[in-house]
């Protein structure tokens, strides 16, 4: 290469480094898209556009939300990860796309650390560890006391690759004999349980919150650090002498991969300023999430340390990739 050459690369490197940084300062000049992996209507699609509502205000742009279902989420990811590093596409993904697509195919369609970049933990997904009120037993100490004397009498309930994992986390820590029992969704899951055909199942608050109030299920305990403020008097694991179930169902918010740090940034401190707000919190948590927050910096760490914990718990629950 010549230094002419050399010198005419630079020169175009510089400009292009200045039009980047200038694009960055300015953004957002123009309507920004939040892809979604559900159809419209369900639990995250309205924490999506709770979030995006408040994010318009707080930007001065439209946040607009784009329904992207299938492949378990996998046809947003790709979506997003095509688009132009502009900051003016992001994902607001789950754990199914980027734990359960990479970790469970044998040719992974992407790689959730390369293909995207991090912008912020959005929040976790409330579960409730609930049994039926006609089972024995009042809390989950006595649960794993009545499961260790009667082995094999126990059927829970599975519906996603989530409930598999954290049963298959239940019951080898705890040395339990239980009986799975798979279903196709949570809502036949919970009226088997009602009906008396299984005992056992976590679920999200948006299914069984009117039925615990109304005693027809018992909720044992939470899967969250600390208590849910709509069943306040019910324990977290840890709280509830469960075992520790490593594997974190979490909402988070990347772009595709290259998006320029200050951008990712910006969208970073716009987002948990949003989810600082008690009235945002409040209609989040009722649709089941439970908002945390992130910087780009603790979200990447947080995928490459979930990684590793998500493919160990496929591993144990005997789940590989196909």
């Amino acid at each position: 290469m010549t230094r002419f050459s050399i010198y005419r690369l630079l020169a175009i490197l510089m400009l292009s480094l200045a039009s980047s940084l200038a694009s960055a300062q300015n953004w957002p000049t123009k309507p920004i898209k939040i892809v979604l992996q559900f159809p419209p209507g369900g639990s995250t699609d309205v924490v999506a556009r709770i979030l995006a509502q408040s994010l318009t205000a707080s930007l001065g742009q439209t946040v607009i939300i784009e329904n992207k279902p299938g492949a378990d989420g996998a046809i947003a990811a790709e979506y997003v990860l095509r688009s132009e590093p502009d900051g003016y596409t992001f994902f607001l993904a789950s754990n199914t796309p980027l734990m359960q697509v990479p970790l469970l195919k044998k040719n992974p369609p992407y790689d959730p650390i390369k293909s995207f970049t991090p912008v912020a933990f959005v929040g976790r997904y409330i579960y409730v560890l609930v049994s039926s009120p006609a089972l024995p037993i009042q809390n989950a100490a006595e649960l794993l006391d009545y499961a260790r004397k009667n082995p094999g009498k126990l059927n829970y309930g599975s519906f996603s690759s989530v409930t598999q994992l954290m049963f298959a986390s239940l019951r080898d820590e705890s040395k339990l004999v239980m009986n799975e029992i798979p279903y196709k969704g949570e809502a036949p899951t919970i009226n088997d349980i009602l009906g008396g055909h299984v005992q056992l199942t976590f679920a999200t608050p948006t299914s069984t919150l009117s039925q615990i109030s109304e005693g027809k299920l018992r909720a044992l305990a939470v899967l969250l650090p600390n208590r849910f403020p709509f069943l306040p008097d019910v324990p977290t694991v840890a709280e509830a002498g469960l075992p520790n179930l490593k594997p974190v169902t979490f909402a988070a918010l990347f772009g595709p991969a290259k998006l320029p740090p200050e951008i990712a940034n910006k969208m970073s401190v716009a987002l948990n300023e949003v989810m600082l707000r008690p009235d945002v919190r409040e209609r989040v948590q009722k649709q089941g999430l439970s908002l945390e927050g992130s910087n780009p910096a603790w979200l990447e760490r947080f995928m490459k340390e979930q990684l590793i914990v998500w493919g160990a718990a496929f591993a144990a629950a005997g789940m590989h990739p196909e």
